[in-house]
């Protein structure tokens, strides 16, 4: 089994008399809301996704993660994984104290606090996303932070409740689900989107490679005219239902938000892919993008600078339905011209769905149309 990012799995969930301790000393410590975002950032580092993390990013690492992409001590890392908060909430905690995090309400986490320090918005935005533009979704939500960033290892008392609980899985759990399956290699696969004949063809040629691919959606925040969680998650349980062996297929999500980071997110989502058990981590055309702010494989190049990440990165550029081919083929295997070609546009698949179409057969699966076509708006608004 591949290791995990760091060599060591982070395990920062508090059990049994130790939570209970934790749980009725969090309401006498100094007290911290915190959001669904950063609520599923605390869980994510408690339960091994994001290691080595064990808390939020002090200084040197925040630093060090923005101008090298590496942390502090040179383990790739490419996106800030920060709490911030406002100059006056910051004021009321001391640094080398803990406080409590709570989120609706309800105790979370004991933070150990050990720095507390500003940071400068306009390098973040320039370093992570490429942009200072507002147009950008990650900028736009980076302008309403805190001033204030909070570093420190946190212990994580009670998770934040999941709508899907019967398909999460912790980096623990997929490594024991693959050892028992005999998986020796698997394939991560990070998605958004509903499933369309071109994610399909692409994931099967992964996986004619691998003992098992681990399909992965990403359930979070997402920008306006992405598809809903609830509507990802029912496609690809019917395409694979439906079109995957099931002994080859796993499908789990991934609790997070997406940063629509480009390049820095794409080693990023290969991460954690690496720590929940993957070998390998398929790369799309223009992954985690967004409109025109990134070279669409740009992506694919940002590997070159990461030879120790310790994943095989797989890149797939663009891929069509060819009427003539009678398949979904690509630029080096189909002789055609374009006129026979049906091009898998998301943009073009999310315009037929708005306007009540179904999509024909040579774009998506009948199964997984007819499954989107229920919900009278699939869209996140």
């Amino acid at each position: 089994m591949i290791r995990p990012h760091g060599g060591k799995l982070v395990d920062r969930v508090l059990r049994g008399k130790a939570r209970e301790e934790a749980e009725e000393r969090a309401y006498g410590l100094p007290r911290l809301e915190v959001g669904d975002d950063l609520a599923r950032d605390v869980e994510n580092i408690a339960r091994g996704v994001f290691s080595p993390l064990e808390g939020f990013l002090g200084r040197e690492d925040y630093q060090s993660v923005l101008r090298s992409m590496r942390l502090a001590n040179d383990v790739p890392w490419t996106i800030p994984i920060v709490l911030d908060v406002s100059e006056e909430e910051a004021d009321r905690f001391r640094e080398r104290e803990d406080i409590a995090l709570f989120h609706r309400g309800k105790p979370l986490a004991i933070m150990h606090l050990e720095e507390k320090y500003r940071y400068d918005k306009e390098e973040h935005a320039r370093k992570v996303f490429g942009t200072t533009s507002r147009a950008h979704p990650g900028v736009a939500k980076l302008e309403g932070m805190g001033k204030v960033l909070l570093g420190g290892k946190i212990d994580l008392i009670n998770p934040p409740q999941s709508r899907f609980g019967r398909y999460k899985l912790s980096p623990f759990e997929t490594r024991v689900l693959f050892k028992e399956k005999g998986w020796r290699t698997v394939v991560g696969f990070q998605t958004r989107n509903v499933p369309h004949l071109g994610h399909e063809y692409v994931q099967k040629t992964a996986l004619s490679f691998v003992d098992g691919i681990f399909i992965n959606p990403l359930i979070g925040r997402k920008k306006r005219g992405d598809f809903k969680d609830e509507v990802i998650l029912e496609a690809y349980a019917i395409l694979i239902e439906n079109y995957f062996l099931k002994d080859n297929a796993v499908l789990a999500i991934l609790e997070t938000e997406m940063r629509y980071a480009g390049p820095r997110e794409a080693i990023f989502h290969a991460i954690m892919r690496k720590n929940f058990g993957c070998t390998h981590f398929i790369v799309g055309r223009d992954h985690a993008g967004v409109g025109d702010f990134y070279d669409p494989f740009a992506a694919h190049r940002i590997f070159e600078e990461f030879p120790d990440l310790g994943i095989v990165p797989l890149f797939f550029r663009t891929f069509f339905y060819c009427r003539k081919c009678g398949g979904v083929a690509n630029e080096k295997t189909c002789p055609h011209s374009e006129e026979d070609r049906v091009n898998f546009s998301g943009t073009t698949i999310r315009k037929m769905l708005s306007q009540g179409e179904v999509p024909p057969p040579e774009l998506m699966r009948p199964e997984v149309a007819e499954v989107i076509a229920r919900y009278g708006n699939p869209f996140v608004e």
